[in-house]
C-alpha cells in the first residue's frame, strides 16, 4: 500500500471515518473496483466518507478523474483534506450535499462514465441516487453480499434506466468480494432522483 494513503486511511480511522476491520483489507476491497475502471473514465463515488473506494481509485489510478460525493460536513472536510495530501487536487474534486440534489446539477447530470458505490445505502436507493449521474452506457458498480439472492429486480431497475449486468467476484484476505455492475440504457429519466429522502423512504423495490 501507498505509504501516503496508508496515512490518509489511518486518520479516516483516528476520525471514525473508516469502519471496522484491517486497513489492507478495506483496500483490498477498493483495489476490485479499480480493477473494473478505466483510466480514462470519469468516475463519481456515492457517499465518499471515510475514503474507500474513492480514495484508493485515486491512489491507485494517477490519471483518473474522480469526484467524491458526501453529505456530511465533516467527512467532506477529510476528504478536502486528504485528497490534498494525495496530491491530486487537479483531477480529484469533493463536493458536499445529497446525491438526491446534485444529481439534478447541470455539471453532474449525465455525466459520468461510472459510479462507484460500497455501503452507500439499500440497493433501491444506490441505483436511483446514482441513476441521475450516468451518461448512456455508463456504470454503476456496486458493493454485494456474497449472496446467491439478486437484490436488483430487473423490471423495477429498468424503471431508472439500467440494466442489471455481471457481479464480479475476487477473493481478497479470504473473504469474498463481489461487486454488481448495472448499465445505464437511459440517461437523465425526468424525475430520477426522486427529491431529497423520498428515496429511502418510498424505495421502488
Amino acid at each position: 500500500m501507498d505509504q501516503q494513503l496508508a496515512r490518509v486511511l489511518d486518520r479516516s480511522r483516528s476520525l471514525g471515518l473508516l469502519g471496522p476491520g484491517d486497513i489492507g483489507a478495506h483496500v483490498e476491497n477498493a483495489k476490485a473496483f479499480a480493477e473494473l475502471v478505466s483510466p480514462a473514465d470519469r468516475v463519481l463515488d456515492l457517499g465518499s466518507g471515510g475514503g474507500v473506494p474513492g480514495l484508493v481509485l485515486v491512489s491507485e489510478l494517477p490519471t483518473l478523474r474522480v469526484t467524491l460525493v458526501d453529505a456530511s460536513e465533516r467527512r467532506v472536510a477529510f476528504l478536502r483534506s486528504a485528497v490534498r495530501d494525495l496530491d491530486a487536487s487537479d483531477r480529484a474534486t469533493v463536493v458536499h450535499g445529497r446525491a438526491e440534489v446534485l444529481a439534478h446539477r447541470s455539471d453532474l447530470r449525465g455525466q459520468f462514465d461510472v459510479v462507484t458505490a460500497r455501503s452507500f445505502g439499500a440497493p433501491a436507493v444506490t441505483a436511483e441516487c446514482a441513476a441521475g449521474f450516468l451518461r448512456v452506457g455508463g456504470r454503476l458498480l456496486v458493493s454485494e453480499p456474497d449472496s446467491i439472492e439478486s437484490r436488483w429486480p430487473p423490471e423495477q431497475v429498468a424503471l431508472l434506466g439500467l440494466v442489471v449486468g455481471d457481479i464480479h467476484r475476487t477473493v481478497h484476505h479470504d473473504a469474498r468480494t463481489g461487486i454488481r455492475e448495472l448499465v445505464c440504457e437511459q440517461a437523465g429519466l425526468d424525475g430520477v432522483p426522486r427529491a431529497d429522502g423520498v428515496p429511502s423512504r418510498r424505495p421502488l423495490f
